[in-house]
């Protein structure tokens, strides 16, 4: 009998060390510095050894289909692509086109795609995105919808989609996007207030947009998922305000919500909008108030929120139901106050745990992007990142934790990707200000999910973003007050994303692991503003 103890005993002590020996955390190289901010400098990007950078397009490329408006990939057509020396911004004269800043990325591989040119072959791997920024046509904004030909040449290489819905309305800016198998339709999300929402795309050329604000609501919506029964967990990315004492900080404004459709193969038909509420230790909401900006920015509840090792219960609450409340476009984040939901602090993207069978969530929240916030770390000031686990991706009740903190050093976090059961991708946009404030340029993280960050320790950084010669020239041009200057400055990291490009729902993001090893796994990101390229990392294992 002895014997038997001693080897089952060896046995399971066996079964542990396999277990962290199998953890499947991606191999990196960190990069030892962050890239500098410095007036008129233009620093390379630095990536880790193991992965070798690719343009696969960028802002100057012609669209093989323009219009009046939309002439190039990243680029308007209201005046030149480089600044001329000496030249001023003056009403009626840009001194530069309008930079369009394609935003998320999706990935599919398709087959019989077509195009422009109908006698043209464009391939099977194609990368989607909306626009986030552009003109305004009659003071409503003129997004757009463009397809990345990876396989074809530049004369083809970028076609659009979409400019207008199928009643003929101008799109807005689009931030965040994601394919939904169930529907066969491309999701895509605005951050834009009065005019965000969740906008459907067909495949076709020109693409037929469908506007779903009577069934998902008006907000800021930015990051959006579809989990293995068709239902879209969408993160709102709204400012709140500075209090008082607080003039640095924003007050929690935004919601992760979670859509349930009626029929999941057509969302037209509506369904049910929640929103996410946590609750404290003590079992109480933590909820949104109207006069209380220095009570709400520094309340124990966010405080218990930020707390490494609390788990604090969540449910889904209501917030509009088509059945009942019909198809009349209404405000989500409204709604979501009314409903008791728990405000956050600019949650920006989110996506699912691979191998959990979609039963945990991931997100970011972006803080307040200023070194002098009063929020400070304890209260998230300068952001984190957070899962929600849930018994099923359906249930009503759940669970949040902190999984890591931000702080002066590492900030902002906005886009968020697995690149395998345990190394999820966070990249900063921590924005021209706390670039100035730091003295550094955005950062790419790997967190490594089987690490404790609140024992210490600190992700890896597989990028030190640089900054284009453009970007280097539009941050001069936008420095100071009233300069009339639209582009943005500083580059900024967005739309990381690694997929297979499985166009089924078994190639949902988070339904397969993600091996980057094996060539049919690629990883895209954006380095929006400047020259607004699209750049693909190529993976080579460590030996």
């Amino acid at each position: 009998m002895k014997t038997i103890r001693n080897l089952l005993i060896l046995s399971t002590a066996l079964v542990a060390v396999a277990a962290v020996a199998h953890a499947d955390v991606l191999k990196l190289t960190t990069v030892a510095q962050t890239n500098a901010k410095a007036e008129g400098a233009s620093p390379e990007n630095v990536y880790s050894p193991e992965f070798k950078a690719t343009i696969v397009a960028e802002g100057k490329m012609k669209l093989e289909n323009p219009t009046k408006l939309i002439s190039h990939y990243g680029y308007d057509a209201d005046g030149p692509m480089v600044h001329a020396a000496g030249d001023a911004q003056a009403k009626g004269h840009n001194v530069e086109a309008t930079k369009t800043e394609p935003d998320k990325n999706t990935y599919l591989v398709l087959k019989d795609m077509k195009g422009a040119d109908a006698a043209y072959n464009y391939g099977t791997h194609f990368v989607f995105q909306g626009h986030e920024a552009g003109i305004e046509v009659d003071k409503k904004p003129n997004g757009y919808i463009t397809r990345v030909n990876l396989d074809a040449d530049e004369a083809h290489r970028v076609t659009l989609l979409a400019d207008k819905d199928t009643a003929g309305v101008g799109l807005p800016f689009i931030d965040g996007s994601t394919w939904n198998p169930f529907a066969q339709r491309l999701l895509f999300t605005g951050e834009e207030g009065d005019e965000g929402g969740v906008w459907q795309a067909t495949l076709d050329v020109p693409s037929k947009v469908d506007n779903l604000t009577g069934v998902i609501g008006i907000g800021s919506y930015e990051g959006i998922q579809t989990d293995k029964d068709g239902n879209l967990w969408i993160v709102e990315d709204s400012g709140g305000k500075g209090g008082e004492k607080t003039k640095n900080a924003k007050q929690p404004n935004s919601f992760v919500f979670r859509f349930v459709p009626t029929d999941k193969t057509d969302l037209t038909k509506g369904g049910k909008l929640q929103a996410l509420q946590i609750s404290t230790a003590d079992g109480k909401p933590i909820v949104w108030t109207k006069d209380n900006l220095d009570g709400d920015i520094l309340s124990d509840g966010f405080k218990q929120h930020y707390a490494y090792g609390t788990s604090l219960k969540s449910k889904w609450v209501l917030v509009h139901d088509t059945a009942k409340d019909g198809t009349t476009p209404f405000k989500a984040n409204d709604l979501a106050k009314a409903a008791q939901a728990t405000p956050l602090k600019r949650p920006e993207n989110g996506v699912f745990r691979p191998g959990t069978d979609f039963k945990e969530f991931y997100y970011t929240e972006t803080g307040d992007t200023n070194i002098d916030t009063e929020s400070g770390e304890e209260f998230g000031g300068f952001g984190g990142v957070f899962k929600i686990v849930q018994v099923s991706n359906t249930a009503d009740e759940g669970t949040v934790s902190i999984v890591y903190r931000g702080n002066k050093d590492r900030a902002g976090f906005d886009n968020i990707q697995f690149a395998s059961a345990d190394t999820l991708f966070v990249v900063e946009d921590a924005g021209d200000k706390l670039h100035s404030q730091r003295k550094f340029l955005d950062n790419g993280y790997a967190l490594d999910l089987t690490q404790d960050y609140s024992k210490g320790g600190e992700p890896v950084r597989f990028l030190a973003e640089g900054r284009d010669a453009s970007a280097t020239i539009d941050s001069a041009l936008s420095a100071g007050k009233d300069t009339g200057f639209q582009n943005s400055g500083d580059n900024e990291i967005t739309g990381i994303h690694v997929s297979d490009g499985d166009a089924s729902a078994a190639g949902l993001l988070g339904a397969k692991v993600p091996n980057l090893a094996d060539k049919a796994w690629r990883v895209f990101f954006h380095q929006q503003h400047g020259d607004n390229r699209l750049i693909e990392l190529s993976y080579t294992a460590a030996k």
